[in-house]
């Protein structure tokens, strides 16, 4: 819908759930209740990028709309994806809404609540970065194995750990920074950053 068709503001609803055994008409009800005349809906994993009723209901919203959501986790993939998107929200003279955790961005404490959400995620990422250069850095001076490139250690599986599964982490730099191949990595840590059955093994002979 385009901006000059618009009589009227609204407040547009936006419901996602995991699976389509879950039941969706509790955070439809919950929308509804908090006067949505339109609402939008996925039934999917929200770590899927392609969301068909997001990118809807970013399509329909236009300046002077709220967008309300049930819970904050049904908007973003993570904190950055979420902070990026009501970022995006605001710039585009948009609100928004989470009724679980009573955050509304068109007043002045939810708008302080946010900048506090989005200082948090960078100083996080900002730790997480540090972590993995020093872990890097680390594992360089204590690796005994030398002409032995695919070889997993515990001193490169620890910051392995905390740099798989960050957005900001590239798997292929992140392997040469290692000396490891891809596959190797993935023996020893999930794209998740969780320990597979390789890395719990290694830090167990490590502990002996």
């Amino acid at each position: 819908m385009q901006d000059e068709d618009r009589q009227q503001s609204y407040l547009v609803g936006y419901a996602r759930v995991f699976t389509f055994e879950q039941i969706m008409d509790l955070r439809q009800d919950a929308l509804r209740k908090a006067g949505c005349s339109r609402a939008f809906t996925d039934t999917i994993s929200g770590a899927t990028k392609d969301r068909v009723g997001l990118l809807q209901t970013l399509s329909f919203l236009c300046a002077g709309d709220t967008l309300v959501v049930w819970r904050l986790d049904r908007l973003g993939r993570s904190l950055k994806h979420l902070i990026e998107t009501v970022t995006i929200l605001h710039d585009r003279g948009i609100g928004f809404i989470s009724l679980t955790e009573h955050i509304d961005t068109t007043t002045s404490t939810g708008k302080l609540i946010f900048h506090i959400f989005a200082a948090v995620a960078e100083f996080e990422r900002e730790l997480i970065v540090e972590r993995t250069k020093a872990g890097l850095a680390a594992a360089r001076a204590r690796e005994r194995h030398g002409g032995a490139p695919y070889k997993m250690t515990a001193a490169k599986l620890r910051p392995a750990m905390a740099a798989v599964g960050q957005p900001e982490t590239h798997i292929g730099a992140l392997c040469r920074e290692l000396g490891v191949t891809r596959q190797t990595l993935y023996r020893h840590v999930g794209p998740d950053g969780a320990l597979r059955a390789d890395g719990k093994r290694l830090l167990a002979e490590k502990r002996l």
